[in-house]
């Protein structure tokens, strides 16, 4: 049987990982983690009844420790029960669908630990990649992607250890906003933006999204996971979602994985791998699909893609600049205080500052959680949020 922790077990990832867990029977959640809805956990707590479970909110933690004070399982709290939850003893796969820079030391602790890696947090190899990457090979630890387009990368490459890879054409649908002029684009909400046309996510992810900073994220996640230069890495419109990413081999032969739009394939894929599972649910229909769609993105509509990649290619401490401030902009952005254009301008604003103040080649874990806080201060002041 299986062992598996479920970090961000009340999110998107979370909620879908252990739908898989409850279709298949064969998998042991041994620890669950979430932020602060305690609700949820309560009742995964009761299902599926794991050694740890782990509270980002100290008094929620506390609550739920009265709530469920008739289970075995154990409530922690804080960094420090997340990592707990991440380096639960009989666990070996931890799966990072906890959102945000928090899923960093985590992973890492896991990792040492010799857990292997079901990855949905972007955030971990975007900030830390140049530390994970290592650690995990030292280790002997698997590294399996559960965002869909590095999951398709990874299932395009299966086979072709051997081959060189020319390029990897990473997918996009282009959000809700793809087919908006620049002026449209200036009279979004909140609401526009929460409206993603495929793909059911959590709110930060799916402003993410709208802006395209999320296949910024992304490409620099590709980096790291394939070891693939930037500029081989191309960011192409699918807008179905059915094309959920490429790799192009030196000889022009380009191999795909395709599939209705459903976060369940890849979860499953890196919870089984190499094995595939039967997975319910919907199937493409190729003799009633008309065409398949594919687009340049305008990098000046959405200028957070193309900031991604100027991070990228500058490297060390920039990458966590970069998400920072996204995240920081996000928030606010939730909260109604900025507008949507302003994401982009905060995080061009930030990398502005930190060019003029210095990047560190090599930043290790206190140097990239100082340089967050130093950012999300820095845009509090300058922009007043």
């Amino acid at each position: 049987m299986k062992k598996i922790a479920v970090l961000g077990s009340t999110g998107s990832i979370g909620t879908q990982t252990l739908e898989i867990v409850r279709a298949n029977g064969d998998i042991r959640v041994e620890s669950v983690a979430a932020g602060s809805n305690i609700d949820l956990l309560e009742k995964q707590i009761r299902e599926f009844r794991p050694r740890i479970a782990a509270v980002w909110n100290e008094e929620k933690a506390k609550e739920l420790s009265v709530r469920v004070a008739d289970t075995r399982t154990r409530v922690l709290s804080g960094k420090e029960g997340i990592i707990a939850a991440a380096t639960v003893e009989k666990a070996d796969t931890v799966v990072t669908g906890i959102v945000g820079m928090i899923g960093i030391e985590p992973t890492i602790a896991a990792i040492r630990c010799g857990k292997d890696i079901a990855l949905a947090n972007k955030e971990t190899l975007v900030c830390a990649g140049h530390i994970i990457m290592p650690l995990a090979k030292e280790r002997g630890v698997r590294i399996l992607p559960v965002d869909s387009e590095h999951s398709a990368i990874f299932q395009s490459l299966r086979g072709n250890k051997k081959n060189r890879i020319a390029k990897i054409l990473l997918t996009a649908s282009g959000g809700p906003f793809r087919n908006y002029t620049a002026a449209k684009l200036k009279k979004v909400t909140l609401e526009d933006a929460l409206k993603h046309p495929n793909w059911s996510m959590g709110k930060k992810v799916t402003i993410d999204s709208s802006t395209m900073v999320n296949k910024g994220l992304e490409v620099m996640e590709a980096h790291w996971l394939f070891n693939v230069d930037y500029k081989d890495i191309q960011v192409v419109i699918q807008p179905q979602s059915i094309i959920h990413s490429m790799v192009e081999y030196e000889d022009g032969a380009v191999i795909a994985q395709l599939g209705v739009p459903d976060m369940k394939l890849p979860i499953q894929y890196a919870l089984y791998y190499p094995k595939r599972r039967f997975l319910g649910g919907g199937r493409l229909d190729f003799a009633a699909m008309k065409s398949i769609e594919i687009a340049a993105p305008d990098m000046k509509k959405f200028p957070g893609l193309k900031l991604a990649y100027e991070a990228g290619k500058t490297g060390g401490s920039m990458p966590t600049v970069f998400n920072a401030a996204n995240e920081a902009a996000v928030r606010a952005f939730l909260e109604k205080k900025i507008g949507w254009g302003d994401i982009a301008k905060m995080i061009a604003s930030s990398m502005e500052q930190h060019e003029k103040v210095g990047i560190l080649s090599d930043p290790q874990v206190e140097d990239i959680l100082a340089i967050r806080k130093n950012t999300e201060t820095w845009l509090a002041e300058r922009f007043k949020i």
